[in-house]
């Protein structure tokens, strides 16, 4: 089972993002399961989603504590809450943001993590040029489409459009593809850092 906790604001579609992932999730074949923390989702108030993915039925219903993937929607959380909580050693974070691990004073974080497991992307900034809306949630999900490759960018389009409509879908479909390249672009760079490091280890022996 693979299982992805989505930490956001209210207003920024957290919850849609999660039906989403599931949507995209159930498209290919899979079982899945989407829900909220359950609590304020006032506007700008903290909110948690859930999604679990998996190749048979899911019979969980409880709060999602060990996951395998974190998406963060907002930045601002980060020294606020332990939105890190209970993340697998090996498991991914992607964040909303331009600015690096470091520049966001987490490099501890991204440390404890395999290089090609964690990313940031602007999805608000990404969302604003192809949307006009600063909604980061179908954005994020292109982006954990190419970072974790657990659904593919396709099945990501498809629930989009299951989502909404017209040009509102049209813009999201554009915004995740952008960051979906971006993503796959940076794990391109990781893979050639590791592949120059390994070369170097060898001819230095």
């Amino acid at each position: 089972m693979f299982q992805v906790r989505i930490h956001g604001r209210g207003g920024q579609g957290v919850v849609t993002g999660a039906e989403m992932l599931s949507i995209a999730a159930f498209l290919e074949g899979k079982h899945a399961q989407a829900f909220p923390s359950f609590g304020s989702e006032r506007t700008g108030a903290p909110v948690v989603a859930f999604c679990r993915i998996d190749t048979k039925e899911i019979r969980l219903r409880e709060p999602i504590m060990a996951p395998d993937a974190i998406i963060i929607q907002d930045p601002t959380l980060l020294h606020q809450v332990d939105v890190f909580q209970g993340l697998k050693a090996d498991g991914f974070v992607l964040i909303n943001s331009a600015k690096s691990f470091d520049d966001l004073g987490i490099d501890e974080v991204a440390a404890r993590l395999l290089p090609e497991r964690h990313a940031c992307v602007p999805a608000t900034e990404i969302a604003l040029k192809h949307l006009g809306r600063p909604l980061p949630n179908a954005v994020l999900l292109g982006a954990f489409s190419g970072l974790a490759g657990e659904i593919s960018l396709p099945s990501v389009v498809s629930a989009i459009r299951d989502k909404f409509t017209g040009k509102v879908a049209e813009g999201n479909i554009a915004a995740a593809a952008a960051a979906f390249e971006q993503v796959r672009a940076q794990l391109a760079a990781c893979q050639q850092v590791k592949e120059q490091h390994v070369a170097h280890h060898q001819e230095a022996r």
